[in-house]
């Protein structure tokens, strides 16, 4: 029989049921022992090294699972909800064999620690290690089900110490705000590892904080107590399913063990606190409340505790079994391979259409995109209705394609990247997401740098993310400290991500197109100081069809004597250099990268072949730039071609002041790239 009615919500009467009170008991049972297994696997050293305790927990997770729907319901358990992950229907094998870092398909494969969800047929993305950054994940899949009118429910968990974590205030906050189908589970233990909630959390329970969110149901339970449980779960799965908006659950539970293997918990909890932790067991009070209403007998219930330790013992051996992942796989799946359809027309000389500047050129490419395909999404800061973002890229875009497809968020960065992560999760959408600068791109950081980048990888190529992420980047405009960064090198450190940077209309256009149909995460620079240039930057328009791939640099001018390498506005100024030196007889060759990552260096060091000498020009400041990585290959892969030491103009190590004559001196101008040529021709 389902567990389901036919408006796909959990009934009250079946969640008395006998049936699914014995579902609810065997996956605490599992739970726990479990927990008490990996405690003895690493005690005598057999696999696994590093083990959460779940212990206390086991109820709340449980019942959250069996109130959701299997492969139409997403989950989002943090490390301390095996309970859910073994509820929703995660094999007892393949748990233990994560824990063992053995090689199965879900679950990371070896990749993560233990305890890191991720099984594509159960609706479980990848999880992290860092604390909170599920909450605003789960908020993009749940707004993923809002826009495709999917009758589906988003379930998230994490401790009382992730609320204090930003990314949940404005994970509440987005959901609120769009009525999203998605219930927070907090699951309130009272420590935060050693932390307690007096210090962690403002006036004791994050419950009272939730309530000033307006739309927001709040049901503060007792995690042991299966009746509250049920009910609050029962009312927060029906809210959602029914398309009424977003529920907080929190749980007061025991943490019964340590935090880790690694943590005492007698360096902190006096031993009262910790017995009167261990009276408050939910799986003894789940038993006797059964007995007392006459499901089971006690003999029954420990004759199904034999049964459980049974299933669990197996399971053991069966992962045990399991072999490691082979050690050449460890750099494999860090990006899902992706290769434009032979039959995709890629232009590569200049197009014939008509000119147009790059901002006009980047809006007809997504605008392009938005019409062919219907998952394609734009969302950030200012980006909708009249405005556009502040450089009016994406302006009329809500007007033709609808508010669903082109929408503002909130000033929130970690928002923005996180919501696109969760949005591309479901197979059908292509998020475009817009940082007003690549300047304030920073307090997204940790979910780009340590969510999104490395998804495809640490799922065991489960999961990945075909997002891009458009950044005005760069200086000259006289844009001061927080406007004129350019952050390719930072980016670049980042295995995962794509990371390109145009130079001109025509390979904007090509390039972003490109971009979102790559099934990788794509990080688009886009130079302020170029969006309106004409004299270089301007150019025929390409055809709707016509694409670029990413990591074919360009040899924008050919040359015998010299090779410079630049990308983004320092190609202006180097064909600016080289022309000027072409009058004097010197034939310059001028490379314009277009993407960092992927690197085209085969046609760097073709030119080296021929030169003998490189000339690195970018904007970003000297120590640790882009130019110092190509510098270093070049001695590297082209040592004894080179005649002469290897030259770099770059940016001042320092913030770009707002003052133009000041900023005229910290950036790189098309004189001192002349300087720098003359100083290599002359060698």
């Amino acid at each position: 029989m389902s567990l389901y009615v036919d408006n796909h919500s959990l009934s009250q009467e079946i969640c008395l049921s006998k049936g699914y009170l014995l579902r609810v008991l065997e996956t605490m049972h599992h739970t726990r022992l479990m927990d008490d297994k990996m405690g003895k696997l690493v005690r005598q050293n057999k696999g696994g090294t590093f083990h959460l305790s779940v212990s206390g927990h086991e109820m709340i997770g449980a019942v959250s699972a069996l109130s959701l729907i299997p492969g139409i319901d997403w989950g989002f358990p943090y490390y301390r909800d095996r309970a859910f992950a073994l509820g929703l229907g995660c094999s007892l094998t393949e748990i233990l064999a994560a824990f063992l870092a053995r090689d199965i398909p879900n679950h990371s494969g070896g990749r993560m620690m233990p305890e890191h969800f991720s099984q594509v047929d159960l609706r479980i993305p990848c999880q992290s290690s860092c604390v909170g950054s599920q909450f605003l994940q789960a908020v993009g899949t749940a707004k993923s089900a809002q826009l495709r009118e999917a009758a589906e429910v988003v379930y998230v968990s994490g401790g009382d110490g992730s609320t204090s974590q930003g990314d949940f205030h404005e994970a509440l906050n987005f959901s609120c705000i769009h009525r999203l189908p998605i219930i927070f589970v907090i699951q309130d233990n009272g420590w935060a590892i050693s932390v307690p909630v007096s210090e962690q959390t403002a006036g004791g329970t994050i419950a009272k904080i939730g309530s000033g969110y307006e739309g927001l149901s709040v049901f503060s339970i007792d995690g042991c107590d299966y009746l509250e449980t049920s009910n609050a779960l029962h009312q927060a799965v029906t809210k959602a399913r029914s398309g009424n908006g977003p529920s907080l659950v929190v749980a007061k539970v025991p943490r019964i063990g340590p935090h880790s293997s690694s943590d005492d918990p007698r360096k902190y909890k006096d031993e009262t606190t910790q017995a009167e932790e261990r009276l408050r067991d939910p799986i003894e009070r789940f038993e006797q409340w059964l007995i007392a209403q006459n499901y089971f007998t006690a003999a029954e219930i420990e004759a199904l505790r034999k049964k459980h330790f049974d299933e669990i013992e197996k399971a053991a051996q069966e992962a045990d079994q399991i072999p490691f992942p082979k050690r050449e796989t460890a750099s494999d799946l860090v990006y899902k391979p992706f290769e434009l359809p032979a039959s995709t027309p890629v232009s590569t000389l200049a197009p014939a259409g008509e000119s147009v500047v790059m901002m006009d050129a980047i809006n007809h490419a997504i605008a392009e995109e938005m019409e062919r395909d219907k998952g394609v999404v734009v969302f950030g800061q200012d980006v909708a209705r009249g405005k556009g973002g502040v450089f009016g890229i994406t302006r009329t875009f809500t007007e033709r394609f609808g508010a669903n497809r082109c929408f503002n968020t909130p000033l929130a960065e970690s928002t923005i990247i996180a919501l696109a992560i969760g949005l591309s999760f479901d197979g059908f959408h292509k998020p475009v997401a817009e940082i007003q600068f690549a300047d304030y791109a920073w307090t997204g950081m940790n979910q780009l740098f340590n969510e999104l980048s490395s998804m495809y990888y640490r799922s065991n190529g489960q999961w990945n993310c075909p997002v891009v992420i458009r950044m005005p980047y760069g200086g000259y405009i006289q844009g001061g400290p927080y406007h004129s960064q350019s952050t390719e090198g930072f980016l670049s450190h980042c295995p995962g991500l794509k990371i390109v940077i145009p130079s001109n209309a025509a390979d904007a256009k090509r390039l972003l197109k490109a971009a979102i149909r790559d099934p990788n995460p794509v990080i688009f620079l886009e130079h302020k100081a170029l969006y309106r240039q004409r004299l270089f930057c301007a150019r025929p328009e390409s055809g709707p069809e016509e694409l670029l791939p990413l990591g074919q640099a360009h040899v924008v001018k050919e040359g015998s004597d010299v090779t410079i390498v630049a990308w983004g506005i320092t190609v202006l100024m180097a064909v600016e250099a080289a022309d000027l030196l072409s009058k004097e007889g010197f034939s310059v060759e001028v490379i314009d990268l277009r993407t960092i990552v992927p690197l085209d260096f085969a046609t760097v060091l073709q030119s080296l072949r021929k030169t003998g000498k490189l000339l690195i020009a970018h904007e970003a400041a000297r120590n640790c730039g882009f130019g110092a990585e190509l510098a270093a290959r070049a001695v590297e892969e082209a040592f004894l071609f080179l005649d002469a030491p290897i030259m770099r103009v770059t940016g001042r190590d320092c913030p770009v002041p707002y003052c133009k004559d000041l900023e005229e001196e910290v950036l790189p101008q098309t004189k001192d790239i002349e300087s720098a040529l003359r100083t290599l021709l002359n060698f």
